[in-house]
């Protein structure tokens, strides 16, 4: 009878972090400003906590509304349009670039996640991708983004779907993992 061994080694000696000190330390003060002023501003008050994430580098256009309890990994790896929407408990895990575009909407509870890893190696190195949701579209309440992924203009990703691909411009998508539901007509009205 043979026994297999775990090849997987996820030490710090077999699997540095690939972050620099300087991005630890931004991180790290970035986190305490987020404790005591982002998180802790009412939820009306958006002019400040846009100020604060231009402070650390995010690129934020004008009459952007977002929560205090939204989370963000990086400031600086964070840009939103013109009037785009970051509704409460939202998670942008932005180890690398997150995109959210003009009239865009995040609702509640959803995760953009940029990073996972590489599975397929002993040491599991991180992997990131860049995430961006187009002008219009919505990102339904707890819906997952994979790091990769465009949700196109105009483009819906239901309540809690799993979005693993790239979704279309005016295109429906729910489910686990998502798949195409119907195109979206918008009227005029």
């Amino acid at each position: 009878m043979s026994v297999d061994y775990s090849l997987v080694r996820t030490d710090r000696a077999a699997c540095p972090s690939p972050h620099s000190a300087a991005n630890k330390v931004a991180r790290l003060l970035w986190q305490c400003v987020w404790l005591l002023l982002f998180r802790t501003s009412p939820w009306f008050w958006h002019a400040p906590r846009r100020w604060l994430l231009r402070l650390f580098g995010a690129k934020v256009g004008k009459g952007v509304q977002i929560m205090p309890s939204v989370k963000i990994w990086a400031p600086w790896n964070l840009t939103l349009g013109d009037f785009s929407t970051v509704s409460h408990g939202v998670d942008l895990y932005g180890v690398d670039r997150i995109s959210i575009g003009a009239h865009a909407t995040v609702s509640q509870r959803a995760f953009l996640c940029t990073a996972s890893h590489d599975v397929d190696h002993p040491n599991m190195p991180l992997v990131t991708k860049p995430i961006r949701i187009e002008d219009g579209a919505w990102v339904a309440a707890e819906a997952f983004v994979a790091p990769g992924v465009t949700i196109g203009v105009d483009a819906v990703a239901g309540v809690r779907a799993v979005v693993l691909r790239d979704v279309a411009n005016r295109t429906i998508v729910g489910g686990n993992p998502a798949r195409v539901i119907r195109e979206r007509f918008m009227s005029r009205d």
